[in-house]
Formats: C-alpha cells, structure tokens, sequence
C-alpha cells in the first residue's frame, strides 16, 4: 500500500512524500518536486519488492564505503588476483570518502575525488596521469559492485555513471640494434643479470612472471615455459628457443638445491633475486636512455612485429586477452602489410594493364 503526503516547502513550493507499506518489508519513503515522479517512484519500487529486486536503502544508509572496503579486502587479499596497489588506491578511497554512508556515495562525489587525483602534486613531483587515476577508479568499482551484487548494499554502483579520463596511447620504446648490443654488453659482467634479460628479450615475459619463476614450470627438454601466474588470470605456454634455451640449460646445472625458483634470493631463497641496483648499473654503462625494465616486453613486441608476425601472434605470445593492447604495435608492421597489399595487387591486376 502507498500513500502520497503533499505539503508546502520552505521555497512555498509543494513537495511530495511518497510511503510505501508492504507486508513482510520494511517502509520505504521518498520526496519529489513534482507529483509525476513521486508516482514513478511509487510504481517501480513497488514492483522491485514484488519481483524481489529491491534492495532497501536502509542498508545503502547503515553501511559506509570503509565499510564495504573492509568486507571486500577481507575476501579478496589473500587471492592470487589482488595487487598490492589495489589496497594503497582503496586505502586513498577510505580516507577521503569513507565516512560516507553508501547512499551517499554518489558519481559526484566519486568525480570530485577523481579530480583531485588528477591535479594534486605527488611525492615525485609531478601530477598523476589519467592513466594511473583510472587504476584508482577500477579498484573501487569491484567494491561498489560487490555492493551492489552480492550484498544487497546497493542497488546499483554509482561507479557506472564515472567516466573515466581519457588515457595516452601506450608507450612504445624498443632498442635499436645498436642499443641492444651495448646493453647486452654492459650486462655479461652479471651471469643471472645478463640471463634474465635474454630470456625477457626472447619471451616478452613481464618482471613479475619471470622472477616468480620456478623449475617445475620450466621444460629445457622441449623448449617451453608454463606461466600459472599471470596478469589476466590464464595460464600461458611461452616457447623458449636459441640464445635463451642455452642459457637456461646452463643455469640449470648449477641451481641451488634450496629453492624452486630460478632465481633465488641470496639471504631469502624463496624469494626473487633482486636485480634492480645491477641493472641500473648496466643501463648507466650501456648509455641507454629513458628505458625501464617493462620496456624489454616492449622491444619483444616490436621486433615480432618487424619479423611479420601478426597482432594476433603477438597477443598470444605476450598474453593478451584481446588485440587492442597490441595495436600500439601496428605501425611498425607498415612495410609487411604494405607488401601483401602489392602482392595483392599484382595477382588481381598484373603488372597495371587492365
């Protein structure tokens, strides 16, 4: 049953009050400016209730976001798929709006935070990319949706109505020949340095997978690799062949007996050997500018792409679930693609004449 409550506003406007009595569910009240509305609201929220498909705002309103950023770390952290950064992001979430009732938690308030993000000046000097502003947007949204979906929190995420910042096309910097063999270089005077970059150079294997590889996932007989450990979630078979294979074959014969990993720590073998000061050195030696370490994967990328292989090879190979992280690519494949057009053309139309 609902009823509709007119009365006159501090404005001398009316305003509508909307109450809705249903057995076995708590009341529900609503105000509207116009009478039209507060009909609207009567009919779709009683119908949600009927159809169970209602979730009542005294939950959205009991409930903060630090509350449901609690629940959600506490089901979530000890998953393989959660990044350490997704709890310093949510941690920034909780200080500026987690006092907030979920219910007022709204796309204002989550744009207005956006905002700030974008404009403040952080520890490094410099202002944070719409890039890494939408990685603190995409770790909340699986909180609120979370909230919404399972919980009964919400009935809907506000995060569906944020847009996110347009972000910059990928960053694409590769080694020439000639850089390569200067940092190569500058790397053989660290036998594991120097492996690990060979192996990053032949695979396109990220940091992570490489340095949280162990001996059992490695086949030296037949070439290849298994990653059970990977940034989208799927396992991925990487062939391993030439410089690298050989390599990895001669570290094997000297592994140590006290850890699986391929490459132990010296105090803490269960944990990756960490090479970040040797190379930094080699970079320095090499005189190898404005490159970092992901930008091996990226040199991979871009040599498979010079060597004809198409976008979809390489998404295979570098574990991309989907092509457009590979587009960034697409240029450098202007000449292979420029001749099967010509190629093309030569068996439709020979040699010009019609």
């Amino acid at each position: 049953m609902a009823t509709i409550k007119e009365r006159i506003g501090k404005d001398g406007k009316p305003k509508y009050t909307a109450e809705i009595r249903l057995k076995g569910h708590p009341r529900e009240t609503a105000t509207f400016a116009r009478l039209t509305d507060c009909k609207k609201w009567i009919a779709s929220t009683e119908s949600a209730i009927r159809e169970n498909r209602y979730f009542p705002a005294a939950a959205a309103k009991k409930n903060t976001l630090t509350d449901a950023i609690t629940r959600y770390l506490c089901s979530v952290t000890q998953t393989k798929h959660f990044k350490e950064h997704q709890s310093v992001h949510l941690k920034r979430w909780a200080d500026e709006l987690g006092y907030l009732p979920l219910s007022e938690v709204t796309p204002g308030k989550i744009t207005e935070v956006k905002d700030k993000l974008l404009n403040e000046i952080t520890a490094k000097g410099t202002k944070r990319s719409p890039a890494t502003v939408n990685r603190y947007l995409s770790s909340l949204s699986p909180v609120l949706t979370s909230a919404a979906n399972e919980w009964g929190w919400l009935d809907d995420s506000p995060m569906r109505k944020v847009k996110k910042g347009k972000e910059s096309r990928g960053r694409v910097r590769f080694l020439d020949d000639v850089e390569r063999k200067r940092l190569l270089d500058a790397c053989q005077v660290n036998d594991w340095l120097y492996l690990a970059v060979i192996v990053s150079l032949s695979t396109g294997m990220r940091k992570g997978e490489l340095m949280g590889l162990q001996w059992q996932d490695v086949n030296l007989k037949e070439g290849f690799i298994i990653l059970h450990e990977t940034k989208n979630g799927e396992r991925r078979r990487v062939p391993i062949t030439g410089l690298a294979l050989e390599l990895l074959r001669g570290h094997s014969k000297v592994r140590r007996l006290d850890s699986q990993l391929l490459f132990p720590g010296v105090v803490s073998p269960n944990k990756p050997f960490d090479l970040r000061k040797a190379w930094q050195a080699a970079l320095k030696r090499a005189e190898i500018e404005d490159f970092r370490w992901h930008d091996l994967r990226h040199c991979t990328a871009s040599y498979l792409v010079m060597n004809g292989a198409s976008l979809a090879e390489i998404a295979e190979i570098l574990g991309h679930k989907t092509l457009a992280m590979v587009k960034r690519y697409s240029h450098l494949s202007d000449g292979h693609v420029s001749g099967v057009v010509a190629s093309m053309n030569d068996k439709i139309f020979g040699n010009g004449s019609v």
